[in-house]
């Protein structure tokens, strides 16, 4: 396998792609409401990429510079395997690769928690939208809040630093703001708060419906908090604020009330091996085909360039008009969280 570095991939707007997601599976042992229909038709298994094809593109990435390297699901941790393509991957860190993490709902951390520490992962985003259990089964269907607190404490314990994910869900979560905020300063967990995206048909639920925009979160925190912006980046597109009186870092991830689509540095794959240059746009190459086709990493290569000089400026996300504009017909657990 060719691990020796190329020239680094820079989008048609002069932005250098220094940060993958890569989804491991499409399945998930939840079913939130925002994500997925309650009777997901997931992927043929044959249809995913091995574990040793996912290394094989991970690996190529991070030769064209790739410094961040994010996995993602469906849930990652229910797919087969999976500290084994941890071990692999992370043989990258400090040679190319400057941070493994991974996106999870919690729910098998309690079991994993010390392996992927033991990988060099040192953080990991935890989606948690509510701390009520009766609601936490209402959003996730299938999920048990007490599995996610123990996991989020087994990921603590074995060093792992946890951020918390919280998508903002009008008439769901919006009584719970100060809850989530007291909870994670208690605990020594930054959280970001993140604007539901129109992607998938969820059958009965509707977007606009669930949709609380990250402005009138924002005051909400103003009216009680004295609010600091931060100009750190995490290599995501989340921004960020202090809160003065507790000193705890509070993020927002803005796709609809404000897009931050003009510092996108980061590309998705799915785990069919669809290269995603944007997750608001359907356009997207194929992968697999090349790295099936040739032990030779060389069309692989050719293949991701290609698909970069086709990367957008932006996103087309809009709810302002009172519809769904930009809708993707994928659901996000095919793209990756």
């Amino acid at each position: 396998m060719d691990t020796a570095p190329h020239p680094p991939l820079i989008d048609p707007f002069a932005r250098p792609i220094t940060y993958l997601r890569v989804s491991v599976t499409d399945r998930c042992d939840f079913r939130c409401v925002y994500c997925m229909a309650e009777h997901m038709q997931f992927l043929p298994k044959a249809e995913l990429l091995t574990l040793e094809e996912l290394d094989r593109l991970c690996t190529a990435f991070i030769g064209m510079g790739v410094r961040k390297l994010r996995i993602t699901g469906g849930e990652p941790l229910v797919r087969r395997g999976i500290m084994g393509f941890f071990r692999q991957v992370s043989r990258h860190l400090g040679d190319g690769l400057d941070e493994l993490t991974l996106t999870t709902n919690g729910s098998q951390l309690g079991r994993f928690a010390p392996d992927l520490a033991a990988c060099g992962v040192r953080r990991v985003n935890v989606s948690l939208d509510t701390l009520d259990a009766d609601k936490f089964a209402r959003i996730t269907r299938w999920g048990r809040l007490p599995q996610v607190l123990d996991g989020i404490r087994a990921a603590t314990a074995a060093g792992l630093r946890v951020k918390i994910n919280a998508v903002a869900l009008k008439g769901v979560n919006d009584d719970e703001l100060f809850d989530l905020v007291g909870w994670c300063g208690d605990q020594g967990h930054d959280l970001t708060f993140i604007e539901v995206m129109p992607m998938g048909d969820l059958g009965a639920e509707d977007r606009l419906d669930q949709y609380w925009p990250l402005s009138d979160l924002r005051a909400r925190l103003a009216d009680r908090f004295t609010l600091t912006d931060l100009a750190e980046r995490s290599g995501g597109p989340a921004r960020y604020v202090r809160l003065d009186e507790t000193g705890q870092k509070i993020g927002f991830i803005t796709p609809l009330t404000h897009n931050f689509c003009e510092s996108c540095n980061r590309v998705r794959v799915t785990c069919t091996g669809e290269l995603y240059m944007c997750l608001g746009q359907e356009d997207m190459a194929d992968l697999r085909s090349p790295l099936r086709a040739s032990p030779d990493d060389a069309p692989l290569r050719a293949a991701i360039r290609t698909a970069i000089t086709r990367k957008p400026r932006g996103h087309d996300f809009d709810y302002s008009r009172q519809t769904v504009a930009g809708q993707m017909t994928r659901h996000m657990s095919h793209t990756g969280g």
